[in-house]
């Protein structure tokens, strides 16, 4: 498959005008309600890097995402892209971000093809002949020629994860972001993902941000993680440095054990 991003690269030169960008949160917190669901958190991402964002299920990593895609408001704090407000729609038409839903988000009732075009044609981005040149390149990066007439429901999860892919880089994005990008996915399939997702930042000079708890993902093709718990940063560092942080949390989280005398579940319940 690297063969032919490469090929493609070299003839296509996708995105290449275009730099990756960088992103900068600054003392943010969410709430939902009286639930605080983000405590002020700040980091930055440097441009062209792979950005992973993990932690256990309900710590936020989601809901972080989603501000830094510009999808909802944050309670406090801030978030820039290039100093910009990513909710301001005059930042969306001067970068091209593409977000890679956890579910795929692909519609049912239209071919693969047709979910590709989709957002391109509905938002006149470019002629048709030039959309449809997108939407093939898109394919053929992702060895997906074969399945162009298919529906969704005619694919496998990891086609479909495929898909979507696929469907972000029509956008020919300077950032990318991904939300749970192997959840429901084999061993075998959440790996080739995670290539996907390294060769994709080397060869098209992305910027992504990622968010996941697969800690092979994370710990294996990341420049930098933030791992969140219960809302707030627990560490902010390199795979390396992560896995000697001291911290009983986090090694918890990244090398949980299974003990059936005094199981997790029992623990929650009591706190």
């Amino acid at each position: 498959m690297k063969k032919a991003i490469l090929k493609e690269r070299s003839s296509h030169n996708i995105g290449a005008s275009r730099p990756p960008v960088g992103v900068e949160v600054s003392g943010l917190s969410k709430n939902f309600g009286t639930q605080r669901v983000l405590k002020d958190i700040s980091l930055t991402v440097k441009p062209g890097e792979i950005f992973t964002i993990m932690g256990p299920s309900g710590s936020g990593k989601s809901v972080l995402l989603r501000q830094i895609a510009g999808l909802d408001q944050p309670t406090r704090g801030t978030v820039r892209i290039e100093g910009l407000d990513p909710t301001d729609p005059d930042t969306r038409d001067r970068f091209a971000l593409a977000l890679v839903f956890q579910a795929g988000a692909l519609f049912n009732s239209i071919s693969v093809y047709d979910n590709l075009a989709l957002y391109p044609l509905e938002h006149r981005l470019c002629p048709k002949n030039e959309i449809r040149d997108r939407v093939m390149r898109a394919l053929k990066i992702l060895s997906l020629e074969n399945a162009v007439k298919k529906f969704p429901s005619e694919l496998s999860g990891g086609m479909k994860k495929r898909v979507a892919i696929a469907r972000a880089l029509v956008m020919e994005p300077q950032l990318l972001l991904y939300d749970e990008p192997t959840s429901e996915l084999d061993p075998i399939m959440s790996a080739t993902i995670t290539e996907i997702i390294a060769t994709l930042k080397t060869e098209f000079n992305v910027t992504s941000i990622v968010v996941s708890h697969d800690r092979d993902l994370a710990l294996t093709i990341s420049d930098r993680v933030a791992l969140l718990m219960r809302g707030e940063l627990k560490a902010l560092c390199t795979p390396t440095e992560l896995r000697k942080v001291e911290d009983p949390a986090v090694k918890d989280f990244l090398n949980p054990t299974i003990d059936l005398k005094k199981p997790r579940y029992q623990q929650l319940e009591a706190s």
